[in-house]
């Protein structure tokens, strides 16, 4: 072999080998980029962090299994381990791998979620004792409502209910248009709804008033409880246990379903300045990686409280 001629080979190869990894994972022709989070203990603990190129024929497993480490069970349809870490029991509490994508928990298993490009795909760690059942998250944000979910889009409505909630109607509106969501005038049994008001005036929606019920129903952890007259924000740990009472000027932002309904999202508090509170997180810096949120003083308290 004449001198030079290895090298040019290898760089040959090397140049074919970066033109495969640009491209998609598997045939097809490509759709877009997907971005891939996988993190521990609810969000609180980041693992790995990707952004690739996904093609037609591309599902989340695929996505997963070109970024990460890792063993799967069930002929490959169910994930065992990521990067090492892998399904557990911590102290008598069961541990395993959930997935949402563009905030909303997947119908089908990883391997059978095909994906149209844009999608925001979020592994998650966690204990499952209280609930193996969170139907969406805010943590994706500005998904789903940039996006839609379970690969179509939907019409976004933003519903104001109770007095001295303008303000914060106004301010929910914005963050959405700013993100370059067109919002509908009215909610449509399709549309994404974003709920704006004090509790009292909201728990009368069916979805939200799954929050009064616990993670188990509403697989958030937080409630609104009774008192005195009026409702109190509880802040749950991962057991579902009350962790932390806030005063009556905080502010909770939280996501549901009901049934197999459309995500809806809640901007809640006790008090029109609770409202004011929890509309201010509706950002990219506040919700990220986080199921739910409160704001207590200025200060985001991400939920479960750990």
């Amino acid at each position: 072999m004449r001198p030079g001629r290895g090298t040019a080979i290898a760089t040959a190869l090397l140049l074919v080998a970066l033109a495969v990894a640009g491209c998609g994972l598997g045939p097809g022709a490509e759709v877009g980029s997907v971005s891939l989070t996988v993190t521990k203990e609810f969000g609180a603990e980041p693992v790995l962090e990707d952004s690739l190129k996904a093609n037609e024929s591309d599902t989340v497993m695929r996505v997963l299994e070109g970024s990460a480490k890792i063993e799967t069970r069930y002929g490959g349809g169910y994930v065992k381990s990521i990067e090492g870490v892998s399904e557990t029991s911590r102290g008598g509490d069961p541990y395993d791998w959930f997935f949402f994508v563009d905030g909303v928990e997947s119908p089908v298993g990883a391997a059978e979620y095909p994906l149209k490009g844009g999608e925001r795909i979020w592994w998650d760690f966690r204990d499952w004792k209280e609930t193996n059942h969170v139907s969406a998250v805010v943590g994706s944000w500005p998904a789903p409502f940039t996006s839609g979910y379970e690969g179509e889009p939907h019409p976004v409505a933003v519903e104001c209910e109770g007095g001295g909630v303008t303000s914060a109607c106004e301010e929910v509106e914005a963050a959405l248009e700013g993100e370059g969501v067109k919002l509908a005038r009215r909610a449509t049994p399709a549309a994404i709804r974003v709920l704006v008001g004090p509790w009292a005036a909201l728990r009368s929606d069916p979805a939200a008033a799954q929050l009064e019920a616990g993670p188990a129903t509403s697989g958030v952890y937080a409630k609104l409880e009774a008192r005195g007259g009026g409702y109190a924000l509880v802040g749950l740990d991962p057991d579902g246990a009350a962790a932390k009472r806030f005063g009556p000027d905080a502010g909770l932002l939280a996501a549901t379903r009901k049934l197999e309904g459309p995500p809806v999202w809640v901007v809640t508090g006790t008090t029109a300045a609770g409202v004011q509170a929890a509309a201010g997180m509706l950002d990219g810096e506040d919700l990220r990686d986080h199921y739910a949120v409160a704001s207590e003083g200025g200060t985001v308290v991400p939920l479960p409280v750990r």
